[in-house]
């Protein structure tokens, strides 16, 4: 039997986190979550711009916005004015004992603050530093913003997403940035292993654009593929048939049926075997060829049964099926509070709010929640004094001068 370890994966790791908004700050808390020590470097008096994306709020007061707690456990918090030369000599000071800097200032700002991966490799070599931005940082669109909705237009996303006789539809959540977050954390630590052989840092230069290209997977090589331009198929499938939303008596179900096996099941489901037989529908090429028609006679007959039905019958035999759930009943289906995907947290003001748990399920060294969100500078001065020495009276006139 294998024991836990009371220590994270990545403990003894320090990241030293200059992000904000969504991919710099998720990469960083997956991080922490793992055991790294992230310490996140904010602006005073504001800090990161979703501190104020409210409402909803677990307490405003504080600038604990819902937006901002999703993505900011395990961090310490520190102000520093990065505008300002001590701000400057302060982040620098806490750069040489970092492992990892993460940045997603606008591509040659980090420069100008003199905290670029060249300025800060010369006196931490084995720096592995990572830059996120929308559309890299080098190209004809370096300079662009890059925020997740321009991203996912321009990539094609929102082309093949939304209903097949309707305008084009973003998804719900801004995923080019949790696709790049996912990368970003995946580069960062392969990066590590190379420093640990070599003594070698590196720069990694994540964009918005390449990761959200790279997440369209199959669509993107059915293009490459065929030179032609993906359709939308609203909740149906470009390459598997029967895979989409079904309407039922009461309301509206998913079927996801993988291979022909599954289809000779759903047909014995419905009462209908021979259709696993007909020519048009008996491989999934042909299904795909004869979509419509197939589609006709499931519709009809998945009308005649509630939903709960269907997707019974249809799991009883090993056919995906699932309902469509609002966000609130997917987040209390049995199996969450099984798997702890729903925690309490305490702030530090005393409030208690839940919120979704890491999905990393690790045995020996499994995730925890040493810190909640932090308050804006919430850790400024322990920081000051614990990682670079600073005097009581040191740190106060750092306050009083507003460099923190």
């Amino acid at each position: 039997m294998m024991t836990q370890s009371t220590k994270g994966a990545l403990d003894g790791i320090r990241v030293l986190d200059f992000s904000r908004v969504l991919a710099g700050p998720l990469c960083t808390m997956m991080l922490g979550d793992l055991g790294a020590d992230v310490i996140k470097v904010e602006r005073p008096g504001s800090g990161d711009e979703t501190r104020a994306w409210g409402p909803p709020w677990a307490d405003a007061a504080e600038q604990y916005s819902a937006y901002f707690l999703c993505v900011n456990r395990n961090k310490r918090s520190i102000s520093l004015d990065l505008r300002t030369q001590q701000g400057q000599q302060i982040a620098q000071q806490l750069a040489q004992n970092a492992h990892i800097v993460i940045e997603n200032f606008r591509p040659g700002q980090m420069q100008q603050f003199n905290l670029d991966d060249a300025t800060l490799r010369k006196d931490n070599p084995g720096l592995v530093y990572c830059s996120i931005s929308g559309f890299g940082q080098d190209g004809p669109y370096r300079d662009r913003p890059g925020y997740d909705f321009v991203i996912q237009a321009m990539t094609g996303l929102m082309a093949i997403t939304g209903p097949t006789d309707d305008i084009p539809y973003k998804v719900g959540v801004a995923v080019s940035d949790v696709f790049t977050a996912l990368f970003a954390c995946n580069a960062i630590q392969a990066a590590l292993r190379h420093t640990e052989q070599t003594g070698q840092g590196q720069y990694i230069d994540m964009a918005l654009y390449d990761s959200q290209l790279a997440a369209l997977v199959n669509i993107g090589s059915n293009y490459l593929v065929s030179t032609q331009e993906p359709g939308r198929y609203g909740n149906q499938h470009a390459n598997i048939v029967p895979y989409q939303t079904f309407q039922a008596a009461d309301e509206q179900f998913v079927v996801a049926v993988g291979n022909d096996r599954q289809f000779s099941r759903l047909c014995q489901i419905i009462g209908d075997a021979e259709l696993a037989t007909d020519a048009r529908f008996a491989t999934n090429p042909a299904r795909v060829t004869n979509r419509d028609a197939l589609i006709s006679i499931l519709e009809a007959v998945f009308l005649t049964r509630k939903a709960e039905y269907w997707v019974n019958a249809l799991l009883d035999v090993g056919v995906p099926a699932g309902p469509v759930n609002r966000v609130s009943a997917g987040l209390r289906i049995p199996n969450i509070q099984a798997r702890g995907m729903i925690e309490n947290i305490q702030l530090s003001d005393g409030t208690q709010v839940q919120q979704i748990a890491s999905p990393l399920k690790m045995d020996r060294t499994p995730t925890v929640t040493r810190y909640p969100p932090p308050r804006l500078g919430e850790h400024t001065d322990e920081i000051l004094r614990d990682e670079l020495g600073l005097t009581a009276s040191e740190i106060a006139q750092l306050h009083a001068n507003e460099i923190v």
